[in-house]
């Protein structure tokens, strides 16, 4: 409930008069009971008047009740107006939030929640608070005011007919105590099925191309089916409890009626009561039991709304790990430098260790590459200079400066990284290559283009620059996607280039024209560069050979090959047998 009253304070105002319009609404619909009384009494059956109808009395009256329903009416369509209008503007506030919290997470706490989990929260939980908050602006104000009110006009007419609604009462409230209880643990399980289909969905609508590359159609829609039919069992018992609610209401009500009806007519027989007023009571009981089958059903809403609040709060209290440490902030001097220090990197999901010792120090404006086996912590260690993660020991050093004593904003601008999968957007290549600056001209896109070898494909395309993108890049080659994305980084700047496999889908001839244009035309940058091929890394001024998280050897490509047998046998493995056709 806290993160209700946070987001609706400021709305507090619009809540207030949609609050007020619905007491305006209900306390006029209470009247209209009494003038139908009136009617009856004075006008149809002339009580009063000894028996004779009084023709001008039920015009009037009529009229007055018409124009009462207008007012009601209209209190009805400015509460509806002013509580979307609070339940929308909360709800916008809390997305915004929940988007800004998520956008701040690191990698291993986006993983934690997993994709599908966090657009479920950040879509259908935010849906659920917003109903939740209009239900307690608008239909908490509305069961309530019927119960009150029309419980008052009721005993107002005849004490007698407070018993009824005196016994009629614990059943109700039996009711929606038992369901709200079986129903309320089922409304988190919902959620996390929806969690888990939404996961699936996301998984196989961005692997599609696998899937039906590995004919796994059959496999994927077996997995969505086990899914899916997990949240369709979850919803049918929930549908299953909440379908309890209505027919013993409806029970509940009809024996208020009959009894109303009872206890009225003996009354009328005996002289003590109108049968307009019996009318009238029979109306206020419905109005009063009516307000609490909505009170039921808002019970309903409040249980599943605070199971999406609860997951919400989960993610708006989870800060990111990537936060300014207070770590002195005063460096070598240098512009581009990096320096690892024994630093261990450990993954948290699983505990396993990634790196182990790690003591390396780049010089600014240097060439570095790294090569080695498939996963013995290449990415992993580059992701720390940005800090994607953060070191489980030692430290990483930007030009002298623990990368904690940044803001993760600042160290990002100083850090470029380019990664083998490149994602993109569905706007135009301009607008894809200018994302890390927005203001760069034309002359500037196209001269990072040209650098990453992507200029003379862009051109040949129907639009140039301006030829939009389909969804993820899928329009493009896997070449031409790396070749973009190289230029995108070039474009951002920076101190520090790191292109961590961004060459695999290229020709060697092509790569080699990207490399000759980055020694040329970049000097100034540090570029730390991850490959798998030699070529790629021959001719860089110093390589790392890591070797299962570990620096195996450091040196350059003749040093290597003369001392570190590691290398050595990775070079026979790739160029030896080329070099010797």
């Amino acid at each position: 409930m806290k993160l209700l009253f946070r987001f609706m304070k400021k709305y507090w105002f619009m809540a207030l008069l949609a609050s007020a319009f619905m007491i305006g609404e209900v306390y006029i619909d209470l009247y209209q009971p009494r003038m139908m009384a009136e009617i009856v009494n004075e006008g149809v059956l002339g009580l009063s008047n000894g028996g004779k109808p009084d023709i001008n009395l039920i015009v009037s009256t009529g009229i007055r009740m018409l124009l009462v329903v207008i007012a009601g009416g209209l209190c009805g369509l400015l509460s509806a107006v002013f509580t979307n209008m609070t339940g929308q503007g909360a709800g916008n506030d809390i997305r915004k939030l929940c988007f800004e919290r998520i956008m701040s997470f690191s990698f291993e706490q986006t993983d934690e929640f997993s994709t599908g989990s966090l657009i479920t929260r950040i879509t259908n939980d935010v849906n659920q608070v917003q109903q939740l908050i209009m239900q307690l602006i608008r239909g908490l104000v509305r069961c309530l005011m019927f119960f009150i009110g029309g419980s008052a006009a009721l005993l107002s007419l005849d004490m007698s007919f407070g018993v009824i609604v005196a016994c009629a009462f614990p059943l109700i409230l039996i009711d929606i105590i038992f369901v709200v209880w079986r129903a309320n643990p089922l409304f988190t399980v919902l959620q996390k099925s929806l969690d888990r289909l939404n996961s699936i969905i996301q998984e196989n609508v961005t692997g599609i191309r696998v899937v039906k590359a590995f004919v796994q159609e059959k496999s994927e829609e077996q997995r969505f089916n086990e899914a899916n039919q997990h949240l369709v069992d979850t919803q049918f018992n929930v549908q299953m409890l909440l379908s309890f609610l209505r027919p013993v209401m409806n029970i509940v009500l009809n024996m208020a009626v009959v009894g109303i009806i009872y206890v009225g007519s003996i009354q009328v027989q005996e002289g003590s009561i109108a049968p307009g007023t019996v009318m009238a009571a029979i109306t206020y009981i419905s109005q009063i039991l009516n307000g609490m089958m909505m009170l039921a059903m808002i019970f309903q809403i409040l249980s599943r709304g605070l199971a999406s609040t609860k997951r919400i709060q989960e993610v708006i209290d989870t800060q990111s790990e990537i936060k300014q440490e207070p770590l002195p902030m005063v460096g070598d001097g240098s512009r581009g430098s990096v320096r690892f220090e024994h630093v261990k990197f450990v993954y948290n999901d699983n505990g396993s260790e990634i790196l182990h010792d790690i003591d390396l120090s780049i010089l600014p404006g240097e060439t570095l590459a790294i090569i080695g086996s498939t996963g013995c912590g290449k990415s992993s260690l580059v992701s720390l200079i940005p800090r994607f993660y953060d070191a489980a020991e030692g430290r990483v050093l930007v030009d002298g400066i623990d990368v904690r004593a940044y803001d993760p904003a600042e160290l990002r601008k100083k850090v470029t990284v380019c990664l083998q999968k490149a994602e993109f957007f569905s706007t135009t290549i301009r607008e894809n290559i200018a994302l890390g600056d927005p203001d760069a001209d034309d002359e500037a896109i196209r001269k990072a283009a040209a650098a990453a070898q992507a200029d003379k494909f862009i051109q040949h395309q129907k639009d140039g620059y301006d030829t939009a993108v389909a969804e993820r890049g899928m329009s493009l080659s896997g070449g031409q996607r790396q070749r973009i994305a190289i230029a995108r980084a070039l474009l951002k700047g920076g101190e520090i280039l790191i292109l961590d496999d961004v060459t695999s889908a290229l020709d060697l001839k092509t790569e080699a024209a990207l490399y000759a244009a980055l020694n040329r035309d970049y000097t100034n940058l540090t570029k730390i560069i991850i490959a798998q091929r030699i070529a790629s890394v021959r001719n860089a001024d110093r390589i790392v050979v890591l070797d299962g998280g570990t620096i195996a050897g450091c040196g350059t490509h003749e040093e290597l090959m003369a001392s570190n047998t590691l290398y050595r046998d990775i070079y026979d493995s790739q160029l030896k047998e080329e070099e010797t056709l």
